[in-house]
């Protein structure tokens, strides 16, 4: 995920803007349902609790389901992966784990052991029905090639480069596709709870056209922090109690280091290992998750900011100014 992020985001927004990537099934298979125990193998694996449990038989069958590749010891795109799934945890609520179900499976069984994926759930707030799951290096290899979420000529066992795709499905009716991990969560949860279940999940609701909100197309700035930053992060729109993986941004263009931040969003990783105060301050605050390292560009950094300063001036206007020219 080092040098090929932006061929794998690439990659990523593809998948997010086509609706169904089906797993390919094997010539033979004639069943109503082809994705069955004779496709998926039957991988044993360890909780982040240290309980054993098989792929098909204890994880998928007969389930929906959303299934990732990560490993905790990434500074790059894993975080933002597992902040959006806890996303879209939150807006399925107690469904999860209960005819929806999560699993993240480690791609560096070497480090990653069931107390390292416990303390990883922990940080980031995971709740039950969202497994973490480690293993045997081959075996986890194998599960990777037959979800279609291997890369050849990229993984080579000595690099964490990754695909960036999520794979989510209903093994009963087989219908499976790849989703992009920076996809908005709640369409990613209406694809979890609504579609994959046939829309059998009743939705009571009063909206209609005529109270929907005015669209308006989004700035390039807007569309950076909805898909790279809002998973961490919110500008202005705190739940009270509800603290989120990183700080509000709100006022923080006024608050920080112009030169600051531009490094910050450029390469956080290296402030860390260099261990600036305030970099390490914030490691410190927010639960000792780093932030990610994005590969922003200058001109996508100062449109993220310009953003964020325009955010923050909407915010903090008077109520009677809002909404003029």
């Amino acid at each position: 995920m080092t040098g090929s992020w932006r061929i794998l985001l690439a990659l990523a927004v593809f998948a997010a803007s086509t609706p169904y990537w089906p797993i390919h099934a094997p010539a033979k298979a004639e069943a109503s349902t082809p994705w069955g125990a004779d496709y998926f193998p039957n991988t044993p694996l360890l909780t982040q609790d240290g309980q054993q449990v098989h792929f098909f038989d204890d994880l998928i069958k007969d389930k929906v389901v959303a299934i990732n590749f990560i490993f905790t010891g990434c500074s790059d795109s894993c975080p933002v992966e597992t902040a959006r799934l806890r996303q879209v945890q939150k807006i399925l609520g107690d469904r999860v784990g209960k005819d929806v179900f999560l699993y993240s499976i480690s791609i560096d069984p070497y480090n990653d052991t069931p107390a390292t994926l416990k303390r990883y759930a922990e940080k980031f707030g995971i709740g039950p029905g969202w497994t973490l799951l480690t293993g045997e290096p081959a075996d986890i290899e194998q599960l990777r090639r037959r979800l279609g979420l291997y890369i050849e000529g990229l993984e080579n066992g000595r690099s964490k480069d990754h695909n960036l795709s999520l794979i989510i499905g209903n093994q009963a009716t087989g219908r499976w596709m790849k989703a992009s991990p920076f996809e908005s969560p709640y369409i990613l949860a209406d694809r979890l709870g609504n579609s994959l279940h046939n829309w059998k999940q009743a939705t009571a609701t009063s909206n209609d056209y005529a109270s929907a909100p005015d669209i308006r197309p989004p700035s390039s700035g807007e569309q950076i922090f909805r898909t790279r930053c809002s998973s961490c992060h919110t500008v202005g729109n705190v739940e009270p109690g509800q603290p989120g993986i990183g700080p509000d941004l709100l006022g923080v263009t006024r608050q920080r280091d112009a030169r600051w931040l531009v490094r910050w969003l450029k390469e956080p990783d290296q402030m860390l290992a260099e261990k600036d105060p305030l970099a390490t301050l914030l490691f410190e605050q927010y639960n000792r998750l780093a932030m990610p390292n994005m590969r922003l560009g200058e001109a996508e950094v100062h449109a993220l900011l310009s953003y964020l300063e325009e955010e923050t001036t909407r915010l903090q206007a008077p109520l009677a100014d809002r909404g003029k020219p």
